[in-house]
């Protein structure tokens, strides 16, 4: 997927504009996350089952290349051939040779955010293979001139009912239908033969299981099963980071990640798929394939980044992010929106093809609250925000604007009596009214709002006052 995120601004502005995207996305906070926390009252102790799930996580990361190895081992044994990859032009080749060795003509793929790192659809079609998107919301997307995903786990939430019904009535040839059930009925008829006439299924992996080889995948559509059993190649793409230990490791935050994406107990499809179909069972691939991707994952260990790699991509941070709810996720320009993408995006690409996205925050900490993984992600945006400044990719005018309040508020004997003298200029500025509907330098907030104005003395005024010495 082509990285667009330098140009978040002038996209952030087209979205806001947008009314029938602002009413979509309205169902964020309206389903999912009223949903996540009903959800999350049935789990006894919540925060213990957090605080053991990344506990979890930090011990396979802590040894992350040991669990890596073990996972191969228990692939291979079980008839699974596993395969890395540093990037994910690579990763998107290995599949694409897998596809040639077999044959492959057409190729059926449940929903994974690896394969967008991956650009495969791209690179399936460039060798002559047809690449057919089964998750509903991504084959809405696919035959809506190949539009990227805007959510992880809802791709298609920035559209309305009326919007995919008149798609597929142009699409499908057909008359059109506006009852939700009877347009899935639809869509299944269109995908029914795809599913029957596969050569190859890839799908991606929630995570992988060291002591048994297996990848988990958990769904909410029967498009998974078709993909990863029907057909005779399997193939799963996924992060390297993803690796649990056991069986046990990954039961344990099974509990968090249907509950955190979507507000459900369980999902209705969690699937764990281990090696080839064995002598006497009546489905399964004839040959199975594990490609995992690096992507500048491996450069986050022992950083101050690592926390990320813990992300189980279940979207909470962007369904309670108020940035997202208004611009959803196309605004971002790459493969993750919201606020891990904010983080993992710069990390993943560069920070310089991704200036604005540490700054698409109010880092008001909703997102590290609901965070099944306890993620620190207001405090990752500020060290990318501090990394921004330190290499000089800020505008000049920040940068010196910053610079200027530093050495001013690093002297309390100078700071002091500006802050009084600007809260004095500012009182006089806003009038009876107390707000200014235009200000120099912050003409950014005050296009959309007015600025109030300060009332009464600063906070060290009144503070000395209230102090018997008098000092503030």
């Amino acid at each position: 997927m082509q990285v667009t995120s330098m140009h978040f601004k002038a996209r952030a502005g087209q979205k806001l504009a947008d009314l029938r995207l602002q009413e979509n996305l309205k169902k964020l906070s309206t389903k999912w996350v009223a949903g996540r926390a009903q959800a999350i009252l049935e789990l006894d102790d919540f925060e213990a089952a957090r605080n053991d799930a990344v506990a979890r996580r930090n011990r396979a990361l802590a040894e992350l290349d040991v669990w890596l190895e073990r996972f191969e081992q228990e692939a291979t044994r079980r008839g699974a051939v596993v395969l890395y990859a540093e990037t994910p032009e690579e990763a998107s080749q290995l599949v694409v040779e897998i596809a040639r060795r077999h044959g492959v003509r057409k190729v059926t793929k449940s929903k994974s955010m690896v394969s967008e790192e991956m650009a495969l659809n791209r690179a399936l079609e460039a060798a002559g293979i047809q690449p057919v998107e089964t998750d509903l919301g991504e084959y809405i997307l696919q035959i809506n001139d190949n539009e990227p995903p805007s959510h992880i786990v809802a791709p298609v939430v920035h559209k309305s009912k009326d919007e995919v019904s008149d798609l597929f009535a142009r699409v499908h040839g057909r008359p059109r239908l506006t009852d939700i059930p009877a347009m899935t009925r639809e869509a299944r008829e269109f995908l029914r033969p795809h599913f029957l006439s596969s050569d190859m299924g890839v799908s991606g992996g929630n995570f992988l299981i060291a002591e048994t080889g297996s990848v988990a995948l958990f769904t909410n559509e029967g498009n998974e099963g078709m993909c990863t059993i029907v057909p005779p190649v399997h193939v799963a793409v996924t992060g390297i980071e993803k690796v649990l230990p056991t069986l046990d490791d990954l039961a344990a935050i099974a509990r968090l990640l249907p509950r955190s994406a979507t507000g459900q107990s369980i999902s209705n499809y969690f699937s764990i798929l281990t090696g080839t179909r064995a002598a006497g069972e009546p489905d399964g691939p004839e040959h199975m394939y594990f490609v995992l991707v690096d992507g500048g994952r491996s450069a986050l260990l022992g950083g101050e980044f690592q926390d990320m790699l813990r992300c189980i991509r279940c979207g909470a941070c962007m369904n309670h992010c108020p940035v997202y709810q208004k611009i959803g996720g196309h605004a971002y320009g790459w493969v993750y929106p919201g606020p891990m993408g904010s983080v993992l995006t710069p990390s993943y690409v560069g920070l310089e093809k991704a200036l604005d996205l540490p700054q698409a925050s109010t880092l008001c900490g909703e997102c590290h609250v609901v965070c099944p993984m306890k993620i620190p992600l207001p405090d990752l945006l500020r060290k990318l925000r501090e990394k921004q400044l330190n290499r000089g990719l800020r505008p000049w005018g920040e940068r010196v604007a910053m610079a200027a309040w530093s050495f001013a508020a690093s002297r309390p004997g100078l700071y002091r009596p500006m802050v009084r003298l600007a809260s004095r200029l500012l009182r006089l500025a806003g009038g009876k009214d107390a707000r200014i509907g235009a200000l120099p330098l912050v003409g950014g907030w005050t296009a959309q709002r007015d600025l109030p104005v300060p009332r009464g003395p600063t906070f060290k005024e009144q503070w000395a006052r209230r102090r018997p010495d008098g000092r503030g």
